[in-house]
């Protein structure tokens, strides 16, 4: 099933059995609101602390892909989960009364792409019938960790982009019916162009998106005519303006075929988001309540979709590194 350098061709393709999305109030309030399986009006999500608020977003939207399915608990072989926080703090303590084997993942912004791709491939070669793709981030967490306190009030540069609280989980199976069929996945490296600006992450983000695109057409011998949309993660405005660049520049023009999850999650005229929406939980919040949707209905018959990942910490840019970034591809197809 290997395919050219980094991909991989489903010779029986995988399903999305179920999905779930939960968002915050912010995120509820933008354009795709009414698409969200949940809004809860509560940020702190009835805890007292905003990391457990965020492990408490992530066992309701866990909880509730299962039911959405059917599912019963047992019947998920493994869980691929990831969050933004320092060891996985929101996913470990918020999926441990699910009980299902757990492997914890951290691509940053494009964990959910990591992990649907370990999860299709985990079932594809017979390792598990049933598994749990999860991601998901929290503007209050992210800020704390990464920036600044929220008290203190910083000024945020237009480059910036707004943490989205929200989480994305699918559930991946054997089967030729479902929400959709995950055809191909196309693994990024890590890019690493000299970013260093932590208020820019479109601008770190851009190249290995690029990269990714452009290895997943060499692999699988298409251009981006191939597909109906071709969605990444959260470049936001300036990182998808750099990725459209690029492309120009391979004599490609992805201005009608491209999406940015991060630029259709809030109302850049209404809400103060600056550059759009980033995080875990935007990428695979605006998959599960909107782009499959629209594969399921038959809208878009073939997507490509690459969350997209900075990989920074604190500790990285305090001791002046750069930015890299990485994407992951994973194409999905109508079920006909």
């Amino acid at each position: 099933m290997q395919i050219g350098k980094a991909s991989i061709q489903f010779e029986e393709p995988p399903v999305i059995e179920s999905m779930a999305s939960i968002v915050g109030k912010k995120e509820g309030e933008g354009p795709l609101g009414s698409l969200f399986d949940v809004v809860e009006m509560d940020d702190m999500f009835g805890a007292d602390t905003w990391e457990k608020a965020e492990s408490a977003l992530q066992k309701q939207t866990a909880d509730l892909v299962l039911e959405k399915g059917g599912i019963r608990k047992k019947e998920v072989r493994y869980l691929f989960a990831g969050d933004l926080l320092g060891q996985l703090i929101a996913t470990s303590f918020g999926t441990v009364d699910l009980e299902i084997p757990l492997f914890g993942l951290y691509g940053a912004c494009s964990t959910m792409g990591e992990a649907m791709s370990l999860g299709a491939m985990t079932v594809a070669a017979g390792y598990g019938d049933r598994v749990m793709a999860m991601a998901s981030s929290h503007f209050a967490t992210a800020e704390k960790q990464f920036r600044f306190p929220l008290g203190y009030g910083n000024q945020r540069p237009f480059s910036a982009t707004w943490t989205v609280t929200g989480c994305g989980s699918v559930v991946i199976s054997k089967g030729k019916r479902g929400i959709a069929a995950i055809k191909g996945i196309t693994t990024g490296r890590m890019v690493d162009m000299g970013s260093r600006d932590s208020m820019n992450m479109g601008a770190a983000m851009a190249p290995a998106a690029f990269h990714t695109i452009e290895q997943n057409f060499e692999d699988f011998g298409v251009d981006e005519t191939y597909y109906d949309k071709i969605i990444t993660g959260d470049l936001g405005e300036i990182g998808k303006t750099i990725l459209l660049d690029f492309m120009k520049n391979k004599k490609r023009v992805l201005d009608l075929v491209h999406m940015d999850c991060g630029m259709e999650i809030y109302n850049k005229n209404t809400q103060d988001t600056h550059a759009g929406g980033s995080g875990c939980g935007c990428s695979a919040s605006v998959l599960c309540a909107y782009v499959l949707p629209r594969i399921q209905e038959g809208i878009w018959k073939r997507v490509l979709f690459v969350p997209t990942g900075a990989l920074l910490s604190t500790v990285s840019y305090n001791e002046g590194n750069t930015i890299p970034g990485i994407a992951h591809g994973v194409v999905l197809e109508h079920i006909g």
